[in-house]
């Protein structure tokens, strides 16, 4: 075990450098009790820094925010333990007044935090205050922009007075991937400023607390509270490893020895060869597929997000047309070697969206026509999903499912005809020209297009670029891609692209609910040309329509079945705009190792949660993993 050798060594060469270390080494860890994950941060710069309200370096997916956090509701990516809605902190659903100006809380009672102080409204209205009069913490904009006031009837009831209706206030402190979590009271109001302290150690809300850390930030260890009876988690079980250690294993290659090696439990993600190598060396070894494509599909939606600002942009025929010289066969094979999940619409195709969207928008998509001012065409074609799977099945055999919903879940459905001849007729009638074998825009220049992409940093997605500009250079456009290695979200906020590889799509996953990413392509949130634009509207693409939409969702309850069908008008009117091509969603290779631990998460036999070690909804993972025999 050449890894857990080396961890153990830097630990015991660093132990008695932070308090936290000085509880134990990885020597004295037994093996058997002991997860192993990769942190996909890396190397945490400044390691010691566990205030995840104040952004310092510091590190969120250590198991910080997995292990140690705890706020009001979960909400899963997939079905959930109990559910896919949890009452974490809150003893039930959030409760608004008629208008939504209104939100109460009602706290669970006999909660405690791991220094033996009870959880109480006394820690949330602490939070909160500290947010309100405190610009530059992680959550202090969306606090200060809502609430008006909050209070403490009683130790187990808050009260948020909001400054305007908001039926979706709730999501601040609902757990997708994160959320805005609890502060505890008696430790930071001795503080001093919180933007300057690092909390180190932690006192935790969740079942683990801090044992020790890397201070060059290689590796972090938790430990199972003795008390994890009076947690959240507890209501599903005793968590099963006593210790996780979330670790920078290294490059891919070295992810892929150390898993073969036993000694890697989960790795975050490889790319699609690395996941190939596993299951083809190691019986032990699966994603979250038992076969292929492997990947979970994550609630996220990989596009060419265009900066619809640009002239070359605004008008929809080019979006269109551009469209229709995509391949998307052509862009899986090229990104994922096929194991891609494609979507032709606005929506990721996981979780609870396939059976609220694709399937019931599946005729309309079928009838839709686009206008080229010459003809008109049909571009949906259902049965792309079902090519991919087989153009696979000759080489991967009965890895490929045979049945049309398998198809569906693994694949998606359908995409988009590649139609050169439509998308020249729509050019033309945009006013752009052919001269020779190259296109032109109405001012006369050529029709360039640079795609920004990720490069190193994320490989599956750069490929899918560089296929699609391929794609659009056959036509006679002149695209090519650029490379914003670690730049990216930087030149993404800054509006300094043309078009990109990115997403701006985000849901819930396992509710159905849009407004985690709907709210903010309102309109009001764009920002100026050449001014930074706040998530996620990264495409800057304004539409009275879809504001509307917006605010009626806005009044509507979080459950109410109108919020579905205005769900539904954002996806037609998305369809009809092309604001953004729709690719695929963004398939994570997690890989989960059976030889020390069993009942990981699993799309066939146990799809409870999403396997990616990253997210915060890994902590009812924790109650599900038991000790291989």
């Amino acid at each position: 075990m050449r890894l857990w050798h080396s961890v153990a060594l830097l630990l015991l060469a660093g132990s008695v450098a932070v308090d936290a270390q000085a509880q134990g080494t990885i020597s004295s860890l037994p093996r058997k009790e002991t997860l192993i994950v990769e942190n996909p941060e890396g190397t945490i710069k400044n390691a010691g820094w566990f205030n995840i309200w104040a952004i310092n370096a510091g590190g969120q997916s250590t198991g910080l925010h997995q292990l140690a956090m705890d706020t009001f509701w979960y909400i899963d990516p997939q079905k959930g333990v109990d559910g896919v809605w949890d009452n974490s902190l809150a003893s039930e659903k959030p409760i608004y007044n008629a208008d939504f100006t209104e939100m109460t809380v009602k706290l669970r009672k006999g909660i405690f935090w791991s220094d033996g102080v009870e959880f109480t409204a006394d820690d949330v209205v602490y939070t909160i205050q500290t947010h309100m009069k405190t610009n530059g913490l992680r959550w202090s904009a969306p606090v200060q922009v809502n609430v008006a006031d909050v209070s403490a009837p009683d130790p187990q009831t808050v009260v948020f007075k909001l400054k305007k209706a908001n039926s979706r206030f709730h999501a601040l402190f609902t757990v997708r991937w994160n959320a805005m979590w609890m502060m505890p009271k008696h430790v930071f109001e001795k503080a001093g400023d919180p933007l300057k302290f690092a909390f180190d150690p932690p006192v935790t809300l969740g079942a683990y607390t801090l044992n020790s850390y890397d201070p060059n930030g290689k590796w972090f260890i938790w430990q199972k509270r003795p008390d994890w009876v009076r947690t959240s988690v507890a209501r599903f079980g005793e968590p099963g490893p006593k210790y996780v250690a979330y670790i920078d294993p290294g490059p891919p290659d070295k992810r892929v020895i150390a898993q073969l090696n036993h000694e890697l439990d989960i790795i975050h993600d490889i790319s699609p060869e690395g996941m190939f190598t596993i299951a083809k060396q190691s019986k032990s070894s699966h994603g979250w597929f038992k076969g292929f494509p492997y990947a979970h599909p994550d609630p996220t939606l990989p596009a060419v997000v265009f900066n619809d600002q640009l002239d070359a942009f605004k008008n929809r025929d080019v979006r269109w047309a551009l469209a229709l010289l995509i391949d998307i066969k052509a862009v899986s094979m090229a990104s994922y070697r096929g194991a891609a999940t494609i979507s032709a619409i606005g929506v990721p195709p996981t979780g609870s969206a396939p059976d609220v969207y694709h399937v019931p928008l599946e005729s309309w998509l079928q009838a839709f026509e686009i206008d080229t001012g010459k003809q008109k065409v049909k571009p949906y074609d259902p049965t792309v999903g079902k090519q991919i799977a087989d153009m696979l099945r000759p080489s991967m055999k009965d890895q490929i499912p045979s049945s049309a919903d398998e198809i569906a879940k693994s694949f998606g459905r359908g995409w988009w005809k590649p139609n050169p001849q439509a998308a020249q007729e729509l050019l033309e009638r945009a006013g752009y020209t052919k001269k020779g074998d190259k296109w032109f825009m109405p001012d006369g220049k050529p029709f360039a297009i640079k795609l920004m992409v990720e490069g190193e940093g994320r490989p599956v997605m750069t490929r899918a670029g560089s296929m699609i500009t391929q794609q659009w250079n056959k036509f006679g456009i002149d695209a090519s891609t650029v490379v914003a290695q670690g730049s990216m979200a930087d030149r993404r906020a800054a509006g300094d692209y043309e078009a990109m590889i990115t997403w701006s799509v985000e849901t819930w996953g396992g509710h159905p609910d849009l407004s985690f990413f709907l709210d903010s392509w309102h309109s009001q949130f764009v920002a100026a040309p050449g001014k930074p634009q706040p998530p996620r509207n990264w495409q800057r693409w304004s539409n009275a329509e879809l504001d509307k939409i917006v605010e009626q969702i806005r009044q509507t309850g979080f459950d109410d079945p109108k919020g579905l069908e205005l769900g539904r008008d954002y996806v037609k009117l998305a369809v009809r705009e092309m604001p953004t091509i729709p690719l695929m969603s963004y398939n994570v290779f997690t890989v989960m190792d059976d030889t020390y631990w069993t009942g990981y998460p699993s799309a066939e036999s146990a799809p409870y949660t999403d396997p990616v070690p990253n997210w915060a909804n890994t902590k009812y993972m924790m109650v599900k993993l038991k000790p291989r025999p």
